[in-house]
């Protein structure tokens, strides 16, 4: 059951997190019209504007999407509710999440596609390049005049309309928005058994004072066993804590970044950079970081934490390390401060391409209907749980105040829920706020949030927007990280073990410049600009 849980909320997590070298061709001005399609006024004309069922003869929509592999599609209770509110049938052409972005691959170079690509996310490259053949419809048109939910979020969040508007103006897909997205990745964690062992009623707020912490970790034995066995800084080829600790020098992100200025950063050649390597190789020196954390698997990690080891790690919830139920007495880590006041990096509350119309489709009108159901909040409700009087039911429907159900049979509810839908394992699309979420948080929900509210948002924000890049640009960006990327991460397990000295900077940064790190500045600063003046 908990690995069940881990899967699905690391999904929140990671799914959520923008791709920064999304790339798109330039695409075409001019809108497209679907193939084969009726003419707009006869499929219009079909639509009621408001309402259900939303349209007055029922259609049938064949769509693709990404698989889970636990309930078919058709049997969902979600499908069949909306088919019986919509008029709107659905057959599907799924596939499995492994093998999806292969097969829809495949799907688009035979030219035999569904009427609707639904969960999964299409590559920003596919929302342009197929867009500007006019595989892709565009939909900024059919939102005007038939999705008010989606148009009306839209407005009121002008970033999320640029962030999925391609540079040749037209919107080709639909994306999954968190309204209240708060951690850009899973945050780190004390161990508060530690804490409290040592004696601690605080948690560091500086650099100098988490050094203290973590080297009273190694040599007071706070897991009380006799033996110095604790590993005060565990983590896996630093990827799962890079992030929040680059905050202590006023990095928000770990490739790309852009400051208050509105100037794009490449973070491997920013000072701040040098002074997290520092700190990271005088920890590895003295002890204090793991000294498997380059070649340890995330389970290996995880032994160590439940063996009660572990002094300060990273994990959705610091209980899928240290084990047993979920708790409030394993603090959330914040940033600490260095020389410099701590930033964090904010989740953009933004999946890109989870929903598309092709030219195949003969029913644009409606099926934007359909869709943007799930950008209200009875309809996010409907796709994020199934049907009420399944797992849930409205306590008050009025302020969406909800509560849970004994699960059908007993067992366990996450394997339940995604028999009912496919917003399970993958992205789709839908908004998500308090109110869709209202009810269903406890005492522990409440506590995460109160958590993030006073450690990471009063300093935290996006630290680059969902920008398109033009075909040639993303051509070149990724040739120059392909090897850049590979030749940083050497680096940086190279400066933190002490193999190659810290007095190779200056070295090091003429490298990455050789190999093309201000290059890629200029690019993704020239892609920022043109996002930040759009309207």
């Amino acid at each position: 059951m908990q690995k069940l849980k881990k899967t699905w909320a690391m999904l929140l997590s990671m799914t959520m997190i923008f791709t920064l070298l999304a790339g798109c061709g330039s695409g075409s001005s001019d809108t497209p019209a679907a193939e084969g399609n009726k003419s707009g006024e006869e499929t219009a004309s079909n639509v009621n504007k408001e309402g259900f069922p939303i349209v007055k003869e029922p259609i049938t929509l064949t769509m693709m999407g990404q698989d889970a592999g636990i309930q078919n599609w058709k049997d969902m209770e979600f499908f069949k509710k909306m088919e019986e509110m919509t008029g709107v049938k659905l057959e599907f052409r799924n596939a499995p999440i492994d093998s999806f972005d292969t097969k829809r691959n495949l799907v688009f170079a035979s030219g035999d596609y569904p009427d609707v690509f639904f969960s999964g996310q299409l590559q920003a490259s596919d929302e342009v390049n197929y867009g500007g053949q006019g595989v892709l419809l565009p939909l900024e048109d059919l939102i005007e005049n038939y999705a008010p939910n989606l148009k009306k979020i839209l407005d009121d969040n002008p970033d999320i309309r640029k962030s999925i508007t391609t540079p040749d103006g037209h919107i080709y897909s639909l994306p999954n928005i968190d309204l209240d997205a708060g951690w850009y990745r899973g945050p780190m964690w004390y161990n508060g058994k530690f804490l409290k062992a040592l004696g601690m009623d605080k948690v560091p707020s500086t650099t100098d004072e988490l050094y203290t912490y973590l080297k009273r970790v190694k040599e007071e034995d706070p897991n009380g066993n006799g033996k110095q066995d604790e590993i005060p800084l565990t983590s896996v080829k630093l990827d799962d804590l890079r992030m929040w600790l680059l905050g202590s020098w006023g990095i928000y992100n770990e490739v790309i970044y852009s400051d208050k200025e509105n100037k794009v950063h490449y973070t491997p050649m920013e000072p701040g950079y040098k002074e997290y390597l520092t700190f990271l190789n005088k920890l590895w020196s003295e002890g204090l970081l793991d000294k498997e954390t380059f070649s340890q698997t995330d389970e290996q990690k995880k032994a160590k934490g439940k063996n009660n080891q572990v002094g300060l790690f990273a994990d959705y919830h610091a209980y899928f390390t240290l084990g047993g139920e979920p708790n409030m007495t394993d603090p959330m880590y914040a940033p600490v401060n260095s020389n410099v006041p701590a930033v964090a990096a904010k989740h953009p509350g933004l999946a890109k391409g989870a929903f598309a119309i092709t030219n195949k489709n003969q029913h644009p009108e409606a099926t934007i209907r359909w869709v943007d159901y799930l950008y209200s909040e009875e309809g996010a409700e409907l796709l994020s749980n199934g049907p009420e009087g399944i797992l849930w039911k409205y306590v008050n429907k009025d302020d969406h105040t909800k509560e849970w159900l004994p699960v059908p049979g007993g067992g366990d509810r996450e394997e339940y829920r995604a028999t009912l839908t496919p917003d399970y394992a993958t992205v789709v699309p839908k908004l998500s706020n308090d109110n869709v979420k209202r009810g269903f948080e406890g005492e522990f929900e409440a506590w995460l949030k109160k958590e993030t509210a006073e450690k990471i948002a009063p300093i935290s924000k996006v630290p680059f927007p969902s920008v398109y890049l033009s075909q040639e640009d993303q051509q070149e960006a990724s040739s120059l990280r392909s090897d850049l990327d590979t030749y940083v991460k050497q680096m940086e397990a190279k400066f933190v073990t002490g193999q190659e000295p810290l007095s190779n900077w200056d070295k090091y940064i003429e490298t990455c410049k050789k190999m093309g790190g201000e290059r890629i500045v200029e690019i993704y600063q020239a892609a920022y600009d043109q996002w930040n003046s759009s309207k």
